[in-house]
């Protein structure tokens, strides 16, 4: 009998969940509950990838545009050092290429130094891009654009510019990881605004930019608005809010959309959003849709028992909190080194350390199957040029690269 690969498995679980889907109606109702993803076989492993450095709280790691020989990793409390992209690289050649610690609010377990993006045209402009909360006023999100002016070694702190800012009503849920699409427009995800359960229902309110993806055109004097958003015309949003509803927002109804992605093929935008007290949901998105927060969670009505949440997108995949509680999104694969892999999405759990994967082209509803049960505090992942996939574990600071299993 042929051994089916674990990409074969993930097509024949694909149509099984079409079925159950059909059947259960396609609403994603309160009674709607994909079964969770089948005891995954090890199709992939990880290892230390540069074992003689290590970090205090990475959330991002990542490259500048067509120019593999240096890595950058962002530190929670708001340093941001550089390394050369050399296995046997060692302490004394990390440097440091910005210290943000005296504008970072980092105090709340879930701020900090949160996201940051190079300019498409970075060789040209030098420009970078941070998410981070800062002081003012409290806690608030920022996102701002910074200048090196000698090519990638260090940060000019004082070049700041901050296009966006919004007071914080609570500590957590920030989201704050912002990237550059393939139309090279700026991304930036926040969060509802933390407390318990959205008790603002602000992820379902467009006139503030909670629980959001936002798109802005950065190359301008601040920003402007292209012209396909949702709600382009309207009047820009101040300080995260606005009398009508805010032409920045690209989709909405996240709970906290920690760590997306675009596949470097497709251009596809995979989102990982933090789930309530339930399930955890991938979602594929697309421009001007409703993922459902806080009329949904997942799929599934929220909270439990609403007599109808059908008029919302239902996630790519889902996992209930029997194998995690924190979902951290990925990538899809698109390197060499692990054959079975390329056009997979991959993606973590921050609580359990499991690692899935789904087929980039799979349907909504589709069953992730978990591919290795690790005990890493996955934060972020990160993806080099030649499409290999990398983590970063939040507990030890170590950085590790996703291979093939032995």
């Amino acid at each position: 009998m042929k051994t089916m690969t674990g990409r074969e498995i993930q097509t024949v679980l694909a149509a099984v969940s079409m079925l159950a889907i059909s059947a259960c109606g396609s609403g994603g109702g309160d009674g709607f509950a994909p079964p969770p993803p089948p005891p995954g076989g090890s199709d992939i492993a990880t290892q230390r990838a540069f074992p003689q450095i290590a970090f205090n709280q990475p959330l991002a790691m990542l490259q500048r545009p067509n120019n593999d020989t240096r890595w950058y990793v962002v530190q929670r409390a708001g340093m941001i050092y550089t390394f050369p992209n050399d296995p046997n690289v060692m302490p004394a050649d990390v440097t440091v290429f910005a210290n943000l610690t005296g504008i970072v609010n980092s105090a709340a377990n879930e701020a900090g130094l949160l996201g940051m993006a190079f300019h498409p045209n970075f060789a040209a402009n030098g420009e970078v891009y941070l998410s981070y909360t800062g002081f003012g006023g409290g806690l608030e999100s920022r996102v701002s654009r910074f200048v090196s002016v000698d090519g990638g070694l260090t940060l000019s702190v004082g070049s700041e510019q901050v296009l966006l800012s919004m007071l914080q009503p609570a500590t957590n849920h920030n989201g704050g990881n912002i990237a550059f699409g393939p139309d090279e427009l700026l991304y930036i995800g926040f969060g509802d605004g933390g407390g318990s359960g959205d008790p603002a229902n602000n992820a379902q309110n467009t006139e503030n930019l909670f629980g959001t993806i936002l798109r802005i055109n950065v190359n301008v004097l601040a920003y402007a608005i292209p012209v396909d958003n949702p709600f382009a015309g309207n009047p820009m949003c101040t300080q995260g809010f606005g009398a009508t509803d805010c032409p920045e927002i690209f989709a909405w109804g996240f709970r906290n959309p920690w760590r997306w992605s675009f596949d470097s093929l497709t251009g596809d935008l995979w989102v990982g959003d933090v789930g309530q007290g339930a399930w955890e949901e991938i979602d594929r998105v697309e421009l001007g849709l409703n993922y459902g927060w806080r009329v949904r969670e997942g799929s599934s009505c929220y909270p439990p028992g609403t007599a109808s949440c059908a008029s919302f997108e239902n996630p790519i995949t889902e996992y209930s909190h029997a194998l995690g509680n924190s979902v951290t999104g990925g990538y899809v694969y698109r390197g060499m080194a692990i054959p079975n892999l390329p056009g997979t999405y991959i993606y973590g759990d921050f609580g359990s350390g499991r690692i899935f994967g789904v087929a980039a082209n799979a349907a909504k509803g589709t069953v992730g199957e978990e591919l290795l049960d690790s005990t890493h505090n996955i934060a972020s992942f990160a993806e080099d040029l030649d499409g290999e996939l990398y983590l970063l574990d939040y507990g030890s600071g170590f950085i590790y690269q996703i291979i093939e299993a032995p």
